[in-house]
Protein backbone atom coordinates (compact mmCIF):
# COMPACT_ATOMS: atom_id res chain seq x y z
CA UNK A 1 0.00 0.00 0.00
CA UNK A 2 2.82 1.95 0.46
CA UNK A 3 3.76 1.79 -3.00
CA UNK A 4 -0.25 3.43 -4.08
CA UNK A 5 -2.30 6.09 -2.66
CA UNK A 6 -5.48 5.15 -1.30
CA UNK A 7 -8.29 5.42 -3.55
CA UNK A 8 -11.12 3.64 -1.24
CA UNK A 9 -12.00 3.40 2.30
CA UNK A 10 -14.72 0.53 2.70
CA UNK A 11 -15.82 0.75 6.08
CA UNK A 12 -17.72 -1.70 8.45
CA UNK A 13 -21.03 -0.33 9.98
CA UNK A 14 -21.67 -1.20 13.92
CA UNK A 15 -19.07 -0.27 16.20
CA UNK A 16 -17.08 1.18 13.48
CA UNK A 17 -18.64 4.51 12.31
CA UNK A 18 -21.62 4.02 14.66
CA UNK A 19 -21.14 3.72 18.42
CA UNK A 20 -23.69 0.38 18.52
CA UNK A 21 -21.86 -2.35 19.99
CA UNK A 22 -22.97 -1.86 23.52
CA UNK A 23 -26.56 -0.95 22.48
CA UNK A 24 -26.59 -4.33 20.33
CA UNK A 25 -25.17 -6.26 23.68
CA UNK A 26 -27.77 -4.93 25.58
CA UNK A 27 -30.27 -6.15 23.38
CA UNK A 28 -28.94 -9.75 23.82
CA UNK A 29 -29.18 -9.56 27.07
CA UNK A 30 -32.78 -8.20 26.68
CA UNK A 31 -33.64 -10.76 24.02
CA UNK A 32 -32.45 -13.47 26.26
CA UNK A 33 -33.97 -12.01 29.59
CA UNK A 34 -37.52 -12.16 28.29
CA UNK A 35 -36.75 -16.21 27.86
CA UNK A 36 -35.88 -16.44 31.72
CA UNK A 37 -32.15 -16.79 30.84
CA UNK A 38 -29.92 -14.33 32.42
CA UNK A 39 -27.16 -13.83 30.06
CA UNK A 40 -25.12 -11.19 31.56
CA UNK A 41 -23.63 -7.97 29.81
CA UNK A 42 -19.71 -9.03 30.42
CA UNK A 43 -21.37 -13.12 28.69
CA UNK A 44 -22.15 -11.08 25.56
CA UNK A 45 -19.30 -8.84 24.74
CA UNK A 46 -17.05 -11.62 25.68
CA UNK A 47 -18.59 -14.16 23.44
CA UNK A 48 -20.63 -12.67 20.67
CA UNK A 49 -18.88 -10.12 18.11
CA UNK A 50 -19.48 -9.50 14.79
CA UNK A 51 -20.80 -12.25 12.56
CA UNK A 52 -24.41 -13.08 11.38
CA UNK A 53 -27.09 -12.27 13.85
CA UNK A 54 -28.42 -15.67 13.33
CA UNK A 55 -25.06 -17.08 14.09
CA UNK A 56 -24.70 -15.21 17.33
CA UNK A 57 -28.30 -15.99 18.87
CA UNK A 58 -27.37 -19.64 18.02
CA UNK A 59 -24.47 -19.77 19.96
CA UNK A 60 -25.78 -18.03 22.58
CA UNK A 61 -29.25 -20.11 22.93
CA UNK A 62 -25.76 -22.97 23.30
CA UNK A 63 -24.32 -21.08 25.72
CA UNK A 64 -27.34 -20.58 27.81
CA UNK A 65 -28.32 -24.20 26.99
CA UNK A 66 -31.85 -23.40 25.75
CA UNK A 67 -33.72 -25.03 22.40
CA UNK A 68 -35.33 -21.85 20.51
CA UNK A 69 -36.60 -20.78 17.34
CA UNK A 70 -34.02 -18.28 16.24
CA UNK A 71 -36.19 -16.44 13.63
CA UNK A 72 -38.24 -15.93 16.17
CA UNK A 73 -35.30 -14.35 18.50
CA UNK A 74 -33.99 -12.64 15.29
CA UNK A 75 -37.40 -11.00 14.62
CA UNK A 76 -37.41 -9.82 18.63
CA UNK A 77 -34.16 -8.58 18.71
CA UNK A 78 -34.16 -6.69 15.82
CA UNK A 79 -37.52 -5.00 17.13
CA UNK A 80 -35.70 -3.92 20.20
CA UNK A 81 -32.07 -3.11 18.82
CA UNK A 82 -34.21 -0.24 16.54
CA UNK A 83 -36.24 0.90 19.34
CA UNK A 84 -33.05 1.54 21.83
CA UNK A 85 -30.84 3.22 18.02
CA UNK A 86 -33.75 5.66 17.97
CA UNK A 87 -33.23 6.19 21.52
CA UNK A 88 -29.63 6.12 21.97
CA UNK A 89 -27.54 5.97 18.55
CA UNK A 90 -24.98 7.84 17.88
CA UNK A 91 -21.54 7.95 15.66
CA UNK A 92 -18.11 7.26 16.39
CA UNK A 93 -15.55 9.58 17.50
CA UNK A 94 -13.92 11.03 15.18
CA UNK A 95 -16.41 9.39 12.45
CA UNK A 96 -17.88 12.95 11.10
CA UNK A 97 -14.08 14.43 10.76
CA UNK A 98 -12.22 11.51 9.02
CA UNK A 99 -15.25 11.36 6.52
CA UNK A 100 -15.20 14.88 6.19
CA UNK A 101 -11.22 14.93 5.86
CA UNK A 102 -11.99 11.55 2.60
CA UNK A 103 -14.14 13.66 0.93
CA UNK A 104 -12.06 16.92 0.73
CA UNK A 105 -8.71 14.69 -0.40
CA UNK A 106 -11.30 12.87 -2.81
CA UNK A 107 -10.31 9.62 -1.05
CA UNK A 108 -13.76 7.49 -2.08
CA UNK A 109 -15.34 5.69 0.81
CA UNK A 110 -18.23 2.86 1.32
CA UNK A 111 -19.98 0.98 4.13
CA UNK A 112 -19.75 -2.95 4.01
CA UNK A 113 -21.90 -4.77 6.90
CA UNK A 114 -23.35 -8.06 7.50
CA UNK A 115 -26.60 -6.24 7.97
CA UNK A 116 -29.81 -6.39 5.73
CA UNK A 117 -29.54 -3.13 3.61
CA UNK A 118 -32.45 -1.58 5.17
CA UNK A 119 -30.79 -1.73 8.35
CA UNK A 120 -27.91 0.03 7.44
CA UNK A 121 -29.06 2.67 6.08
CA UNK A 122 -31.63 3.26 9.10
CA UNK A 123 -28.31 2.67 11.40
CA UNK A 124 -26.51 5.46 9.42
CA UNK A 125 -29.71 7.83 9.46
CA UNK A 126 -29.85 7.51 13.01
CA UNK A 127 -26.63 8.51 13.53
CA UNK A 128 -26.95 11.67 10.93
CA UNK A 129 -24.28 9.97 8.71
CA UNK A 130 -26.97 8.89 5.74
CA UNK A 131 -25.78 11.78 3.48
CA UNK A 132 -22.05 10.70 3.42
CA UNK A 133 -23.76 7.20 1.91
CA UNK A 134 -25.87 7.58 -0.47
CA UNK A 135 -25.02 4.77 -2.82
CA UNK A 136 -21.85 3.53 -0.97
CA UNK A 137 -24.29 0.90 1.39
CA UNK A 138 -23.40 -2.70 0.60
CA UNK A 139 -24.54 -5.84 2.31
CA UNK A 140 -23.86 -9.27 2.98
CA UNK A 141 -27.28 -10.07 1.74
CA UNK A 142 -25.68 -8.41 -2.25
CA UNK A 143 -23.04 -10.76 -1.91
CA UNK A 144 -24.54 -13.29 -0.82
CA UNK A 145 -21.97 -13.85 1.50
CA UNK A 146 -20.87 -13.30 5.35
CA UNK A 147 -17.67 -12.16 7.44
CA UNK A 148 -15.73 -13.93 7.54
CA UNK A 149 -15.54 -14.30 4.51
CA UNK A 150 -13.27 -11.88 1.81
CA UNK A 151 -16.12 -11.90 -1.00
CA UNK A 152 -18.37 -8.73 0.49
CA UNK A 153 -15.31 -6.95 0.78
CA UNK A 154 -14.31 -7.98 -3.31
CA UNK A 155 -17.62 -6.88 -3.90
CA UNK A 156 -17.39 -3.76 -2.42
CA UNK A 157 -14.35 -2.74 -4.29
CA UNK A 158 -15.48 -4.27 -7.35
CA UNK A 159 -18.21 -1.88 -7.29
CA UNK A 160 -16.88 0.71 -6.06
CA UNK A 161 -14.37 0.61 -9.16
CA UNK A 162 -11.14 -0.23 -7.11
CA UNK A 163 -8.63 -2.87 -7.06
CA UNK A 164 -8.07 -4.63 -3.84
CA UNK A 165 -4.70 -2.92 -3.90
CA UNK A 166 -6.34 0.37 -4.08
CA UNK A 167 -8.49 -0.28 -0.82
CA UNK A 168 -7.93 -0.41 2.91
CA UNK A 169 -10.65 -2.04 4.74
CA UNK A 170 -11.76 -0.84 8.87
CA UNK A 171 -13.36 -2.91 10.89
CA UNK A 172 -13.36 -3.88 14.92
CA UNK A 173 -14.51 -7.23 15.21
CA UNK A 174 -12.70 -10.45 14.41
CA UNK A 175 -14.90 -11.75 12.11
CA UNK A 176 -14.14 -8.44 10.34
CA UNK A 177 -11.15 -8.29 10.50
CA UNK A 178 -10.44 -12.07 9.38
CA UNK A 179 -12.35 -10.93 6.67
CA UNK A 180 -10.35 -8.23 5.79
CA UNK A 181 -7.43 -10.52 5.74
CA UNK A 182 -9.54 -12.89 3.84
CA UNK A 183 -9.51 -10.87 1.06
CA UNK A 184 -6.45 -9.58 1.25
CA UNK A 185 -6.90 -6.09 1.38
CA UNK A 186 -5.01 -3.94 4.18
CA UNK A 187 -7.13 -4.10 6.90
CA UNK A 188 -7.54 -1.76 10.13
CA UNK A 189 -9.28 -2.51 13.66
CA UNK A 190 -10.71 0.22 15.21
CA UNK A 191 -10.20 -0.85 19.61
CA UNK A 192 -12.72 -3.14 20.01
CA UNK A 193 -14.89 -3.28 22.68
CA UNK A 194 -13.39 -6.33 24.31
CA UNK A 195 -9.55 -6.02 24.82
CA UNK A 196 -9.77 -9.80 24.20
CA UNK A 197 -11.37 -9.25 20.74
CA UNK A 198 -8.44 -7.02 19.88
CA UNK A 199 -6.07 -8.41 17.18
CA UNK A 200 -2.47 -9.60 17.32
CA UNK A 201 -2.17 -9.82 13.88
CA UNK A 202 0.99 -8.40 12.58
CA UNK A 203 -0.64 -7.62 8.82
CA UNK A 204 -3.54 -5.39 11.31
CA UNK A 205 -3.14 -2.10 11.77
CA UNK A 206 -5.35 -1.43 15.44
CA UNK A 207 -6.37 2.55 15.72
CA UNK A 208 -6.96 3.87 18.96
CA UNK A 209 -9.86 6.05 17.33
CA UNK A 210 -10.95 6.73 13.82
CA UNK A 211 -8.71 9.74 13.29
CA UNK A 212 -5.77 8.08 13.47
CA UNK A 213 -6.75 6.95 10.18
CA UNK A 214 -6.72 10.19 8.73
CA UNK A 215 -3.41 10.45 10.04
CA UNK A 216 -2.06 7.28 8.41
CA UNK A 217 -3.58 8.71 5.72
CA UNK A 218 -2.18 11.68 5.84
CA UNK A 219 1.22 10.29 6.28
CA UNK A 220 0.56 7.58 2.91
CA UNK A 221 0.34 10.71 0.49
CA UNK A 222 3.12 12.32 1.91
CA UNK A 223 5.24 9.26 1.32
CA UNK A 224 3.97 9.33 -2.52
CA UNK A 225 4.70 13.41 -3.35
CA UNK A 226 8.22 12.54 -1.37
Amino acid sequence: MTESRVKCVIFDCEGTLVDSERLCCEALVQVFGELGVALSYQQVAEHFSGGKIADILHAACQLAKISADIDLLEQRYRSIVTATFRRKLSPMGGARALLNYLKRNQIEFCVASNAPREKIAMTLTLAGLEHYFEGRIFSAFDANSWKPEPDLIRYCAMNMGFTLAECIYVDDTPKGVEAGLNAEVLTFQLSPLNPQHRSHSQQVIVLSNLLQLAEFLSGSAMRQSA
